[in-house]
């Protein structure tokens, strides 16, 4: 052989050489399909984690509100009895004086369901 042939030889495998080590490169450089199926379903564990902490505190917020509310209203169920109770009571009073009692203003239509007696 000679020495054109030895360079040509020698250039045709270092070309392909370089074109293998090129696509072998490529290919160790490029992220395969799995890996990003991966980085994927970690980001959206990572969104439905701190979507489900934030929902968590929501819900706290609204039990405390809700507890509030119910001890609010129970105090005003409460209040209401006694009202109730102590009109009777001046009315039991007044009609044990000989005397009558003014006539009682009608109760409001939203009342009616919370109030069962007839003052």
């Amino acid at each position: 052989m000679s020495v054109e042939m030895w360079t040509a030889v020698s250039s045709g495998v270092v070309g392909v050489a370089s074109a293998a080590a090129a696509a072998w490169s490529g290919r160790a450089a490029r992220r395969t399909r799995r890996d990003h199926r991966r980085d994927d379903f970690t980001v959206v564990t990572d969104r439905m984690e701190k979507e489900i902490l934030r929902q968590a505190s929501r819900l706290d917020e609204l039990e405390v509100a809700a507890e509030v509310q119910e001890q609010r209203l129970e105090g005003a169920g409460v209040a209401i009895t006694y009202l109730i109770d102590r009109v009777r009571g001046l009315t039991t009073w007044i009609r044990s004086s000989g005397l009558e009692p003014p006539a009682a203003a009608p109760i409001p239509e939203r009342a009616r369901e919370f109030i069962h007696h007839d003052v």
